[in-house]
């Protein structure tokens, strides 16, 4: 997929959609510096027609690297632009429990199961220890962890 995602913006470097179909795979494949790089182009290139959830990538690419910090903000104005994406929900929970917020992680975890029953630990990170963190931050937020 990375092969021909690069080979379409090798063909056409102005096609937004594209550099967000990169930052997604870029994320699932461990690698969210690139994701983050590539998500923000595509805003560029299409400040006003969002081509997907892209705030949300970004907050989940800084979460997949560690920077809590950085994941919320992205992740609250991913939750505005989409209040019903309840993956957005998860990675912000999940970014509350590592920092030990864990009074905004558990209204996060309630706001999370007003939209669905189910809390989910299934994740779109790939790499092992990223995986890891999701699951953990999660518990946190829960108070499982």
């Amino acid at each position: 997929m990375i092969a021909l995602v690069d080979r379409a913006l090798s063909l056409n470097p102005g096609f937004a959609r594209g550099w967000h179909a990169s930052g997604g795979i870029r994320l699932i494949a461990g690698q969210p510096d690139m994701a983050i790089e590539h998500v923000e182009r595509s805003l560029r290139l299409s400040p006003r027609a969002r081509v997907g959830w892209g705030l949300q990538l970004i907050g989940i690419a800084h979460f997949a690297a560690a920077r809590f910090e950085k994941a919320i903000p992205q992740l609250l104005l991913g939750i505005q632009e989409d209040p019903n994406f309840a993956t957005s929900y998860r990675y912000l929970a999940a970014s509350y429990g590592h920092l030990g917020r864990l009074a905004e992680a558990g209204e996060t975890v309630g706001r999370l199961r007003a939209i669905i029953p189910w809390i989910g630990m299934d994740s779109l990170l790939r790499n092992p220890q990223q995986h890891e963190l999701y699951v953990s931050g999660l518990r946190l937020a829960t108070g499982e962890g």
